[in-house]
């Protein structure tokens, strides 16, 4: 049996941190510009913030620079055990798509928000917003 060169393999670990930075457990790590969450999406990232009846969606490249929305569609489709709700999101200024509805914030929450930005197909992101706090290990944890 033959081993991995040692270059090949080193590369191997390269690449494969480099898509690790961009995991959702990488970016539920990442403190986000408007307190949100953060998810990647092809070339983008989506960083959802929900607030009671208020959903906003903020969408910058993976350098962090904002993405206009003018001329983009969204919805953001809100499931939990108390129900579903579905949100039309329009544009509000430089980056942020946002829309109101009537939904209960509630720890299971799933979020899908789907946005097509002007000239482009819609993108879809999942979001746990609810569980992130807890979902994150404190200082006290990681001593152990």
């Amino acid at each position: 049996m033959k081993y991995l060169n040692p270059s090949i393999l080193a590369l191997a670990l390269l690449f494969s941190q480099g898509a690790l930075a961009h995991s959702d457990e990488y970016l539920d790590t990442q403190t986000a510009p408007h307190g949100g969450q953060l998810r990647m999406v092809q070339q983008y990232h989506f960083e959802l913030v929900v607030k009671a009846s208020e959903v906003s969606v903020y969408v910058t490249d993976h350098s962090g620079k904002k993405q206009g929305t003018q001329g983009a569609t969204g919805t953001a489709t809100l499931l939990s055990g108390t129900g579903k709700a579905s949100v039309k999101l329009t544009p509000a200024g430089d980056n942020q798509m946002k829309g109101t509805g009537q939904f209960k914030l509630a720890p299971d929450m799933k979020v899908v928000v789907s946005i097509a930005l002007a000239g482009q197909p819609a993108l879809q992101a999942r979001f746990t917003p609810m569980q992130k706090a807890s979902a994150t290990p404190d200082a006290h944890d990681m001593s152990h």
